[in-house]
């Protein structure tokens, strides 16, 4: 355990949070930059002399659940909360699930994609972000509830899963869908969100049972997709991935090869939006 360089890490930390960025009255004369001692150990639910001690580096080896509490405290980062258990010797916790946060940046790229379908996964398969022309390609997202943008409950019971073993873009996607979800289960071995989402699909779809029990693991990456739009007609697609690794999130892409009927149909997409849309 380095106490000096936690002592100066949980100092800094403090000095940066402003009271009302955890729900505290300002209250008068604050002296302090940022958040008083006291008001830290109010946060982590610990002794006023303990933390004191702890900032100026002579308290004991702080367990996993004060760091824990530390890290929700002062509001750090994934790295960040990687750098405070370091500094204590010890392995960081698993983050408790899937980030719903989408970084300011990701939702500008999407705003500026206006010829290009593309939304952001979590690990969980929620869809948390979109773009205009991905709700006009697939379905108005903001007309759904949270609980329904989810990829792997929409394809195990829809309708295009009809076309499992028969189509190959949907075999493939698929196997692929349910290797991903295994593997984010891996990931947040704690979160109940992907343990209901699993037994739920499992008790509606047998080939999702099935699936699932066979164990493969993968990570999602591009694909080509095939799909008829009830507007434009039929789509083929370039299916890209790219990953944001510091939320665990994707941004998924939508493209078409220029001179191709599709390329037109996506053009002519871009004019119809998301008027007269139905679930797929």
């Amino acid at each position: 355990m380095d106490r000096q360089q936690m002592a100066a890490f949980l100092r800094s930390r403090r000095a940066r949070i402003q009271p009302a960025d955890v729900g505290l009255p300002r209250g008068a004369r604050r002296r302090t930059p940022g958040l008083r001692r006291e008001e830290v150990a109010q946060l982590a639910g610990m002794s006023v002399d303990y933390y004191i001690r702890l900032e100026q580096g002579r308290g004991p080896r702080p367990s996993r659940q004060i760091l824990g509490a530390l890290a929700r405290a002062l509001r750090l980062t994934d790295d960040e909360r990687a750098y405070l258990y370091a500094l204590a010797g010890e392995a960081p916790e698993p983050p408790s699930g899937p980030s719903q946060d989408v970084p300011a940046g990701i939702v500008h790229l999407l705003e500026r994609l206006d010829d290009t379908p593309a939304y952001v996964l979590n690990a969980r398969q929620d869809i948390i972000a979109w773009n205009p022309l991905a709700a006009a390609l697939m379905t108005d997202f903001a007309a759904m509830a949270p609980h329904d943008r989810n990829v792997v409950r929409w394809l195990f019971t829809g309708r295009d899963i009809e076309r499992y073993g028969a189509d190959e873009y949907v075999t493939q996607f698929a196997r692929g869908l349910v290797a991903d979800l295994r593997a984010a289960s891996g990931r947040y071995p704690g979160d109940a969100g992907i343990a209901r989402l699993v037994a739920e699909v499992a008790g509606r779809s047998a080939l999702f049972a099935r699936l699932w029990d066979e164990g493969e693991v993968g990570i999602r990456r591009g694909s080509r997709k095939r799909m008829t739009h009830p507007v434009v007609g039929e789509l083929e697609m370039h299916c890209d991935v790219l990953y944001v690794p510091e939320r665990d999130q994707r941004v998924v892409l939508y493209t078409t090869t220029p001179g191709t009927p599709s390329h037109e149909a996506m053009k002519l997409l871009r004019v119809v939006g998301t008027q007269d849309l139905s679930i797929r």
